[in-house]
């Protein structure tokens, strides 16, 4: 049967070419439109569609928890998913979580029980349990037809039994369905059609994408600073202070893996400002731009806003273009930030991508940041792991960036490796992480450096 809470351990248990020239430095600022037939905005993309070394999307969980901070995601699904969530967030083992698992057994699969009566057993045994859960997130780890369980409806049950104390939303985050990343898409989707409408005319720019407490809290004092008034962020800390949306509603996507997130904003009315991802000072800087052009912000103002955090970050970066600049470096797909990080390593700290390689690539969302990358940098989407190795190994590049279970297999080749994963779990974004971001590469070269000396 589905074991009560099954949670992980226990939930009393504890448990991660062409930049814009800002005003300022003699130039003015311009607007961000990929260039036709430069950079890669063109470029052909190899499509591989064999076996992945992605993690699912069920691990977005690790950082969601943590950013909702009246949340809970209850994962419905198998003991190995139960293993896999345990395992992955065992970096927060002191942290009290906001997780875990209703374990599915045999009984339940083969029809034997009634999924709905045991899964409302177990949310009433959470709820009792945590009583300052107001949005319950309810995360399928395999699809309905093989949990036999239909979660958007048990959703809009328990919804309809909780209200207005709890919402109950669900998503899927298994691996058939999601690959890594795409976890965060998937709930941020479920819950945009909750928003609150507005009518306001007053334009508001709505952030989205989760980010660390701090980075969020620098950037929308940039934002504020500029004279944009009515700044959100999407997800909000609180369930209970959701942003309004509507047709006057701008939205910058702090990340680049929200495809339909983005959508379901746009079909609430907001418009999706274009721009390249905050990494980085061209990324940061043409990234507040873009809301800077939307709200009418003088350059003079863009400028004395930006000119000292955009000093401090170039000041960070020079400490770290020695080790990088000329290296060569291959990405395989992970997280669907490899084309912003290529893009920053290429233009910022003088590096050379051999082979970008993304879960998915979305060309519109993308476009500014395909423009950027220098031409012929070859591009892939999906994963034939087996042809990558080798031809990652045949182009034998200075700095590989791949998930944990490449990594080691790939050092014993005598590489050297950097972990993908903590592009996701450390703060990168803006100009404060510049610096931060920049050392994230240069350490496993140094390191290398050194053992070999």
């Amino acid at each position: 049967m589905m074991n009560g809470l099954g949670l992980s351990p226990a939930t009393n248990s504890p448990l991660g070419g062409n930049a814009p020239r800002a005003a300022g430095s003699g130039g003015a600022i311009v607007p961000i439109h990929p260039v036709p037939n430069e950079g890669c905005g063109d470029a052909p993309v190899l499509s591989e569609k064999g076996q992945r070394e992605v993690f699912c999307g069920l691990t977005g969980i690790i950082w969601m928890h943590r950013k909702i901070q009246d949340a809970f995601f209850l994962v419905v699904g198998s003991r190995t998913c139960a293993h896999l969530i345990q395992s992955a967030a065992g970096v927060m083992i002191f942290a009290e979580p906001r997780f875990g698992t209703a374990i599915i057994d045999e009984r339940d699969l083969a029809g034997l029980a009634d999924c709905n009566d045991q899964l409302d057993k177990v949310v009433s045994q959470l709820l009792a349990r945590r009583p300052d859960i107001r949005l319950l997130f309810l995360v399928g780890s395999c699809p309905s037809e093989v949990i036999k369980l239909d979660l958007s409806r048990a959703a809009e049950r328990l919804t309809r039994q909780y209200l207005p104390a709890v919402r109950v939303l669900n998503y899927s985050g298994s691996g058939i369905e999601t690959t890594f990343t795409q976890g965060e898409d998937a709930c941020l989707a479920s819950l945009a059609p909750t928003l609150p409408r507005s009518t306001d005319p007053q334009p508001r720019l709505l952030v989205v994408g989760t980010l660390a407490d701090v980075v969020e809290d620098q950037l929308g004092q940039l934002l504020r600073a500029l004279g944009i008034a009515q700044v959100d962020f999407f997800p909000p800390r609180r369930s209970d202070r959701l942003p309004v949306i509507g047709t006057s509603t701008r939205v910058l996507l702090a990340q680049p893996f929200l495809a339909d997130t983005a959508r379901q904003l746009q079909a609430l009315g907001a418009h999706i400002l274009t721009a390249p991802f905050p990494l980085g000072v061209e990324g940061t800087t043409a990234w507040l731009q873009a809301g800077a052009t939307a709200f009418g912000v003088a350059p003079a103002v863009f400028d004395a806003v930006t000119r000292a955090p955009r000093q401090r970050a170039e000041l960070a970066l020079s400490h770290h273009r020695d080790t990088l600049h000329g290296r060569r470096v291959f990405f395989f797909p992970d997280s669907q930030l490899e084309i912003p990080l290529a893009r920053f390593l290429s233009r910022e700290l003088g590096m050379h991508p051999i082979e970008v390689g993304t879960p998915y690539l979305h060309r519109q969302q993308m476009a500014a940041e395909l423009a950027w990358l220098p031409a012929g940098t070859r591009l892939s989407e999906g994963q034939d792991v087996e042809r990558q190795i080798d031809r990652c190994i045949a182009e034998q590049p200075d700095l590989v960036v791949c998930g944990l279970g490449l990594a080691n297999p790939l050092e014993a080749r005598g590489m050297t490796t950097k972990w993908s994963i903590e592009l996701v779990f450390t703060p990168i974004q803006g100009y404060e992480q510049a610096g931060d971001l920049a050392g994230l590469f240069s350490r496993p070269l140094t390191r290398r450096m050194k053992l070999a000396a």
